[in-house]
């Protein structure tokens, strides 16, 4: 059995604290194998772009956009032409091992791949970090929301801006 991302990049308990001392190598090995893992239980191929472009988008937490991206990958000799990337981004989408940050315009890796659950990200305006939100805590506000205003929520994506703790524990000394 192997772990998954949650237990070594951004658990749901932890993702909203600094990342200045995290193993960034640990997160891309982990998210490689639930790529590798993922692939073989639906029957999708991952390539070696789209494995160099998940590896791309966990080498930090923070959001990579795809321009940013094919400078990357054309000094790696990768054929780095927009549509190129763009079609390994939305095959990682499509399989749940990254997301996309819509208010930028760019991704990050899951740390959640294997489970379905809402969108929710909370960027760090000073740093540039971004972090899942807890998904239980996003399904709760949403059923919340439903009950009170009689709607149905057919799809979410929340996104919050900030300071990180690293950054708002710096910003007051």
């Amino acid at each position: 059995m192997t772990q998954s991302s949650q237990d070594n990049c951004s658990s749901e308990q932890d993702s909203h604290k600094t990342h200045a001392k995290h193993n960034h190598d640990r997160c891309i090995a982990t998210a490689l194998n639930d790529a590798v893992l993922l692939c073989e239980q639906r029957g999708a191929r991952l390539t070696q772009l789209r494995q160099r472009v998940l590896e791309l988008v966990w080498q930090t937490h923070k959001p990579v956009g795809a321009y940013e991206l094919l400078p990357l990958l054309a000094k790696e000799g990768f054929n780095s032409a927009p549509p190129t990337v763009y079609r390994a981004l939305d095959f990682l989408l499509e399989l749940g091992l990254v997301h996309r940050i819509s208010s930028i315009n760019a991704f990050i890796g899951c740390n959640q791949p294997k489970h379905e659950h809402p969108n929710g990200f909370f960027i760090c305006r000073q740093c540039g970090n971004a972090s899942e939100l807890p998904a239980l805590q996003l399904r709760e506000l949403a059923k919340q929301l439903e009950a009170s205003l009689g709607i149905t929520i057919e799809g979410e994506t929340h996104e919050l801006t900030g300071l990180c703790a690293s950054c708002s524990s710096k910003a007051q000394k």
